[in-house]
């Protein structure tokens, strides 16, 4: 919803959610998509096993539900659960290990 010019709204319950092409296994919904930004909230509900992701662009994400392992290409990770924020370079590939449910919210931009 754009209630007013440039000012987006959703509401992350139940409703309004839809396959993220990105990222098998998820849904999402996206909060606005204007040029470079992207925001919305991705949840999963069931997992076969890790996952990897790549971010284009910068990522900023908060963990609102449940909690993921984001392991890094040298073996290092990092745990993030509810209330944690993380951010990720473009570029950087991740394998996800997460615990579902998980919904977190995300925000992509160019640095």
């Amino acid at each position: 919803m754009e209630p007013q010019p440039g000012m987006f709204v959703i509401h992350v319950g139940d409703g309004g959610w839809v396959a993220d092409p990105e990222v098998p296994g998820s849904e999402m919904q996206e909060l606005v998509h204007d040029g470079s930004l992207e925001a919305g909230t991705t949840r999963i509900l069931e997992t076969d096993g890790p996952m990897t992701w790549t971010p284009e662009q910068r990522e900023v994400l908060a963990v609102l539900e449940g909690g993921v392992r984001i392991e890094f290409g040298d073996g290092t990770s990092v745990s993030l659960g509810p209330g944690d924020i993380g951010t990720i370079p473009a570029g950087m590939e991740t394998t996800w290990h997460v615990t579902v449910p998980i919904r977190e919210m995300w925000v992509l931009a160019e640095t």
